[in-house]
């Protein structure tokens, strides 16, 4: 069961973020989300970036729960699991097609103004 105190954290990170991004270091689809915003952004995908934030959940103590959380939220299990602008936009097959559909870069240059 995900706390409440998680739920909060996840809802507070989706809110204030302009992107962000739940991902697991080892995962190929990650990678390939955050190499496809940090294009866009020309920024990198950390922890401590206020615009493009992006947590590994298999690196922090909590991550599961954070995963359950996002679950919760959204009804996606996988990651990477996208916002942008609080909106939930979904995994890499998502974000790629908004890329072929020429709106990713609008979605992302909007928040990030």
């Amino acid at each position: 069961m995900v706390s409440q105190q998680t739920k909060q954290k996840v809802q507070k990170l989706i809110k204030e973020k302009p992107i962000f991004i739940a991902a697991k270091s080892f995962c190929s689809n990650s990678d390939q989300v955050k190499r496809t915003i940090e294009e866009i952004t020309h920024t990198s995908t950390t922890e401590d970036d206020d615009q493009v934030y992006s947590i590994n959940l298999d690196l922090v103590d909590d991550g599961q729960e954070i995963q359950d959380a996002l679950t919760e939220l959204t009804g996606q299990t996988t990651v990477p699991n996208v916002f942008i602008g609080g909106e939930h936009i979904g995994g890499n097959t998502d974000v790629q097609k908004l890329k072929a559909l020429g709106v990713l870069d609008s979605k992302i240059n909007a928040v990030l103004l």
